[in-house]
C-alpha cells in the first residue's frame, strides 16, 4: 500500500510538522509500505500530489492542516486518511468552540474570555478572572504565541504578541497544578503522562520541542483520579466524534481535573508525547503508526 505522508503546511507550526512528517517516515514499516514524502508549501499543491495515493498520512499541524481543510479535500477525492473528519478537527481547532460544548456537557475547563483583532478590550471582564492569565491564539498549537501574564503591562505585550497569530485571542484562567495529557488510539486510553517542564515554568515550545526540555513520565495519580480522566477522556472522545486517535490535555488542582484542549493531530516528532505513551504502553513507534493506519481505515 502506498502512504503519502502529508507534511510541512502553511502554518506557524510548519518546522514541527516537518519534524513530525520525518518521524512518520523514519518509523513507518517499509517492509508493509511504499512510503512517500509529501511536503507541502501552498494549498494548491496537495490536490496533484495525493491524487493516486491509496492513503494518506496526515502529519500537518495548524491552520489548513489540523482544521478540517486537507481533511475535506482528501475526502472530497476519496483518499483515506489519518485521525478525526472535518468536523471534528474544525471543532476542535477551535479553542472558544471546545470549551463551549465542554462547559455545555458539564466537563470542567478554565475559565476564561475572547478578545477579537481590532475590538476595545473590556478590562473588567478580562480581569475579574484575575492573574495570573495564559493568553493564547485561538486557533493554534505547539504553544506558539501563548504567554503566562501576571499583570496588566505583561498582557499588553502578550495580545500583541498572540495577534501575530490568529484575528482572535484567548485569555483564560492559569491552573496553577499538575499538568497531564491523556493519548487516545482507537477511543482507548493510553498511560496518562505526568509533565514537568525542566526550566521553564510551563510547557512552552522549547519544553515540547527540545531533548529532555521536560520529564514526561506515566502519571502516578490515585484510583479516583484515575477514573475522572477515563470518564472525561471517553466524554471528550465521543462528544467530539474523534476517530482512530487524539490526545486530550489537561489540568489537575486539587484532585479537580480540567479539559485545556484536544489535539486531533497530535504531534509525532520524536519528543512528542504520543509516542513515549505508546512506549509506556509496550508499543513500538512502528506498531503505534500502524495501528492509527489500521483505525484510520476502519473508520
Amino acid at each position: 500500500m502506498q502512504v503519502g505522508v502529508i507534511m510541512g503546511g502553511i502554518s506557524s507550526e510548519r518546522d514541527v510538522s516537518m519534524l513530525s512528517g520525518e518521524a512518520i517516515i523514519e518509523n513507518l514499516d517499509k517492509n508493509k509500505y511504499e512510503v512517500l514524502p509529501i511536503p507541502v508549501n501552498t494549498q494548491y499543491q496537495l490536490i496533484d500530489m495525493v491524487r493516486c495515493l491509496d492513503f494518506a498520512f496526515i502529519a500537518l499541524h495548524g491552520q489548513f492542516g489540523e482544521d478540517g481543510t486537507v481533511q475535506g479535500i482528501l475526502k472530497s477525492m476519496g483518499v483515506p486518511f489519518t485521525g478525526s473528519d472535518v468536523l471534528s478537527s474544525a471543532l476542535c481547532m477551535d479553542k472558544n468552540i471546545t470549551k463551549e460544548l465542554l462547559r455545555t456537557k458539564n466537563i470542567n475547563t478554565p475559565d476564561w474570555v475572547m478578545i477579537k483583532k481590532g475590538k476595545a478590550i473590556n478590562f473588567h471582564e478580562v480581569e475579574r478572572i484575575a492573574y495570573p492569565l495564559v493568553v493564547k491564539p485561538n486557533n493554534g498549537g505547539s504553544s506558539i504565541g501563548i504567554s503566562i501574564v501576571k499583570n496588566r503591562e505583561e498582557f499588553q505585550k502578550a495580545i500583541e504578541q498572540a495577534f501575530k497569530y490568529d484575528e482572535e485571542v484567548m485569555i483564560e484562567e492559569y491552573i496553577d497544578g499538575e499538568e497531564l495529557t491523556c493519548c487516545m488510539l482507537d477511543g482507548k486510553i493510553l498511560p496518562v503522562l505526568s509533565i514537568k517542564p525542566k526550566e521553564d515554568v510551563w510547557f512552552d515550545y522549547n519544553s515540547k520541542y527540545t531533548a529532555e526540555g521536560a520529564d514526561e513520565v506515566v502519571a502516578e495519580l490515585n484510583e479516583d483520579i484515575m477514573r475522572q480522566i477515563e470518564v472525561i477522556s471517553k466524554k471528550c472522545w465521543e462528544i467530539f466524534k474523534l476517530k482512530a486517535y487524539g490526545r486530550i490535555d489537561i489540568m489537575m488542582r486539587n484532585n479537580k481535573v480540567y479539559v485545556l484542549e484536544i489535539n486531533t493531530l497530535p504531534g509525532m516528532t520524536k519528543n512528542s508525547l504520543f509516542p513515549k505513551s505508546a512506549r509506556a504502553a509496550g508499543m513500538s513507534f512502528s506498531q503505534l503508526l500502524d495501528k492509527i493506519i489500521q483505525c484510520s481505515l476502519e473508520e
